[in-house]
């Protein structure tokens, strides 16, 4: 999304639009890395000293809430972020801890009825995710695949 949209939309939702919300919009939005906020907070501390860690969960938050971003538990101590906001799996190394889209057509509609018909609930949103360990970690150090 262009920036006049994402200032546009954060105005529309009743949000004050800052050069720090921007930022973090734009950092999340040039990667496929799923940072955490610690990590949008490193790269972005070189030039907004003045930027808080609060202050990127606060946007983090906004982002979500107008859907600009969507977050993701995928099991670790902090929330991941991603900006693109389609449905789509995402898959966790858990050796590194590095995370990917996986944007293979699955058939998730049958898993979303068959869940709602078994519980009773009405299904308002789902995520999924895939673990096990990515090919740098498969290779690293010893020449050979992780066993």
């Amino acid at each position: 999304m262009k920036p006049k949209e994402v200032t546009a939309l954060l105005r529309e939702q009743g949000f004050k639009v800052t050069p720090q919300r921007l930022a973090v919009y734009n950092a999340l939005s040039h990667t496929t890395a799923h940072p955490n906020a610690e990590m949008l907070y490193r790269e972005l501390q070189p030039y907004y000293p003045t930027m808080s860690l609060a202050t990127i969960y606060k946007t983090l938050s906004i982002l979500c809430e107008v859907g600009l971003a969507q977050e993701l538990n995928v099991g670790e101590e902090a929330f991941r972020y991603d900006a693109n906001t389609s449905h789509h799996p995402h898959i966790r190394c858990i050796k590194c801890g590095r995370v990917d889209d996986v944007m293979t057509e699955l058939p998730s509609r049958d898993m979303e009825q068959a869940a709602a018909q078994e519980t009773g609930y009405v299904l308002t949103d789902h995520q999924y995710y895939f673990f096990g360990i990515c090919p740098v970690c498969q290779t690293a150090k010893n020449g050979g695949l992780y066993n």
